[in-house]
């Protein structure tokens, strides 16, 4: 099971360690240019298509963990059925992204109170990426499919492409021909338009020689369709409190003026870079679990569990232990500003525990959706933002400052960690043991 782990989980660590780097990339670039404010506007402008795409992360989520069943089943057939099913969806959500653009981001900067520079130069970089919609969300798509069949090579392969393609079109756009977070939304648009040609590629050098011919009435198939729509619904939800929980983190921050907001946006950067380092080992998870519920194999399902999860607290530790001891030399790639560093010293307790602390709720994550025990997660998503990290940041603000927002995101990574355990027995083992 190692062995098999290792497989699935290697790439997608690669290619999930290229996401934020990218990230990283884009703020080191910006955090060298001459005003402060363009790494605001990046913070903001992320921020802002966080909530637009992630909203849209069931495409990948929710997809391979009804593939990899599928799979399990040796329906293959239902996998391509799926594949058309949620390449539909994707274009029906880019399409309505398009349309509704003008409100969506007149309505995030009314919510991020952000200065003038920054709202400034956040509407510059929407303006250009939000046409980047219908290619990122079919990617999302095309992946989470490819994971769903088994197959984390070929997402890898996507997504290095993606984003060294990105870093490259970036890097030039903003010193050769001197642009700024123009420069930067270009890039991101042209590498994800490129990418899919590449998805495109892929898939028809193995996917398309077995012709399988799949009918409208396939599609609206209205078991299939329930499963599809609900699965998706509860990571929606799901995906929705994270997104908010960023959101609110990144406005709070803004709230503190230029110099906190770039603290904490670079320590965010670090955040991620750890977190999908470890959901290398939660996509292996879905993967793994999808297909052994999907052939109703109780035994190698547990077994698969138990492994992703040793795999990711190893990393979890190894991603503390890193921080703790090269934090200021991280925070200095991505700034030259002494003020900012500082800053963001003044709480880096918080990001070297994250690691270890975050490793249990990713993997978990992973393990639900594969199983498309999805309710429950929603659920422990819920209680996590609903209960804990909004007023545990209320109720800390007034004693500890900045350090109420780190606060309250490593209690909503706790207390994400222990809900989804405690939901384990019943949600996973007693009721697969029972199909079984």
């Amino acid at each position: 099971m190692n062995k098999r782990v290792l497989q699935l989980a290697i790439p997608n660590i690669i290619s999930n360690i290229s996401v934020p780097l990218l990230g990283a990339v884009d703020t080191a670039v910006i955090g060298h240019l001459e005003h402060v404010y363009y790494l605001g506007a990046i913070a903001v402008g992320s921020i802002i298509f966080d909530f637009i795409f992630w909203g849209f992360g069931f495409l990948r989520m929710g997809t391979t963990g009804l593939v990899a069943q599928a799979y399990g089943a040796e329906n293959i057939h239902r996998t391509k059925v799926i594949l058309i099913r949620v390449l539909l969806v994707a274009l029906t959500g880019s399409a309505a992204i398009l349309i509704l653009q003008y409100p969506l981001i007149e309505f995030s900067l009314w919510v991020i109170d952000a200065t003038p520079e920054v709202e400034e130069y956040t509407r510059i970089y929407y303006k250009i990426r939000v046409f980047s919609a219908p290619a990122t969300l079919s990617l999302f798509a095309i992946n989470g499919w490819f994971l769903g069949m088994q197959n984390a090579r070929y997402p890898m392969i996507i997504t290095i492409f993606l984003n060294i393609l990105n870093i490259a079109l970036n890097l030039t756009f903003v010193f050769y021909f001197g642009m700024n977070v123009d420069g930067v939304a270009w890039g991101s648009l042209l590498s994800s338009y490129l990418a899919v040609v590449l998805a495109i590629v892929l898939y028809m050098s193995t996917y398309n020689k077995v012709k399988l011919k799949v009918s409208w009435s396939d599609l609206i198939e209205l078991e299939e369709l329930k499963k599809f729509f609900s699965v998706n619904r509860d990571i929606f939800i799901r995906t929705l409190c994270l997104i908010f929980s960023y959101g609110f983190f990144t406005a709070s921050s803004a709230e503190m003026g230029d110099i906190w907001l770039a603290a904490n946006t670079i320590l965010l950067q670090l955040w991620y870079i750890s977190a999908y380092a470890v959901d290398g080992f939660a996509y292996a998870a879905e993967s793994l679990v999808g297909k052994y519920v999907g052939a109703m194999d109780f035994k190698k399902m547990r077994k698969a569990i138990w492994t992703c999860m040793a795999w990711g607290l190893g990393f979890g530790v190894v991603g503390t232990l890193f921080y703790a001891v090269f934090d200021r030399e991280l925070l200095s790639i991505f700034t030259d500003k002494p003020l900012v560093i500082e800053t963001a010293m003044i709480v880096a307790i918080w990001l070297i525990i994250a690691p270890l602390i975050n490793s249990i709720c990713f993997i978990w994550d992973g393990v639900y959706i594969g199983a498309t025990s999805t309710g429950a997660m929603r659920n422990s998503m819920l209680i996590a933002t609903i209960i804990f990290f909004v007023p545990v940041y209320y109720l800390v603000k007034p004693f500890a400052g900045n350090h109420a927002l780190w606060i309250a995101m490593t209690s909503f990574m706790v207390i994400r960690g222990v809900t989804l355990t405690l939901f384990a027995k019943k949600e996973l083992f007693l009721k697969f043991q029972h199909k079984q």
